[in-house]
C-alpha cells in the first residue's frame, strides 16, 4: 500500500539509519528503502539527486545527530552518571541508532567521506569524555580513547549481552579508582 502523506527528508533519514543498521551500507538505496516506507522512488528523487547524493546527506545526518553533546558536568557525582552511562549505553539515542553506528564503523573502513564522518564525531565524544573525566579529577587522555575503544568494541562483539554493561561499569569503577 502507497502513502498517501509526503515523506519528509527526515523520515527517509530515519528509514536510512534503520536499515544501515539492519543490512549495512548496501541498503542505502532507493527501491528498498521506498519499498519499506511504502512510497515510490519518485519520492526518494524528490530530495536527493540519487544515491550517491543520499549516501552524502546520511553521513551529514549522523554528524548532525552526534556533534551536538550537552555541556560537560560540572559536578562529580552527575559526571560519574554520565562516565557510567556513556561507558555502558554509548552515545546513541536508542537501539536503531546503535545497530546504524556499528554498521556505520564497519562502512567507514571501506569509504573515506564515512571514515571522516566517524572521525569527526568521535574526536567530539573523547573531547567530551575529557572534559567529563577531568571533572572527576583523571586527567590522562588516554583514559577517555580508552573508555570510548572499550564501549564502541563490546558493542561491536557479535555475542555482546546486557552483562556486558556490567563489564563495561567495572571499567568506570577502575578509572575512578584512578583519581
Amino acid at each position: 500500500m502507497k502513502r498517501s502523506t509526503r515523506l519528509s527528508k527526515d523520515d527517509w533519514m530515519l528509514a536510512g539509519l534503520k536499515a544501515l543498521g539492519q543490512h549495512g551500507p548496501s541498503a542505502l538505496k532507493a527501491e528498498p528503502l521506498a519499498r519499506e516506507l511504502g512510497t515510490t522512488k519518485g519520492s526518494f528523487y524528490w530530495h536527493f539527486k540519487d544515491v550517491p547524493d543520499f549516501h552524502k546527506s546520511m553521513l551529514a545526518y549522523w554528524e548532525d545527530r552526534h556533534s551536538a553533546l550537552p555541556e560537560v558536568p560540572k559536578d562529580r557525582a552527575e559526571a560519574t552518571r554520565t562516565l557510567r552511562a556513556l561507558a555502558q549505553n554509548g552515545f546513541a539515542a536508542d537501539k536503531t541508532e546503535a545497530r546504524a553506528e556499528k554498521a556505520l564503523r564497519g562502512w567507514a573502513q571501506v569509504d573515506a567521506a564515512a571514515a571522516a564522518i566517524l572521525a569527526k564525531t568521535d574526536k567530539i565524544r573523547l573531547d567530551y569524555l575529557s572534559g567529563v573525566l577531568e571533572t572527576l579529577g583523571v586527567t590522562n587522555p588516554q583514559i577517555a580513547r580508552l573508555v570510548l575503544a572499550a564501549q564502541v568494541g563490546m558493542a561491536g562483539l557479535p555475542d555482546a549481552t546486557q552483562a556486558d554493561q556490567e563489564t563495561l561499569g567495572t571499567l568506570v569503577d577502575l578509572v575512578l579508582a584512578l583519581r
